[in-house]
């Protein structure tokens, strides 16, 4: 990482203030993350994923006894 000439302490202070905003979003965007994970690894949500694939296959069964 290249470093970056400052000429004030403002300057300074400023880009140590962006620097922590950043990282709190990152914070905040890595617990959202978490709690989806969560949230995906619920089972109600296995068993609904569960049902729409099996709603699909059956569909499928019944369009090609249909067909023949």
């Amino acid at each position: 990482m290249k470093r970056k000439p400052y000429t004030s302490l403002k300057e300074i202070k400023l880009e140590l203030q962006t620097l922590n905003l950043q990282r709190k979003i990152q914070m905040e965007e890595l617990k959202l993350t978490r709690h989806q994970f969560k949230e995906d690894l619920r089972p109600m949500n296995w068993i609904s994923t569960l049902l729409k694939g099996v709603k699909k296959y059956g569909v499928l069964m019944l369009l090609k006894k249909i067909i023949k």
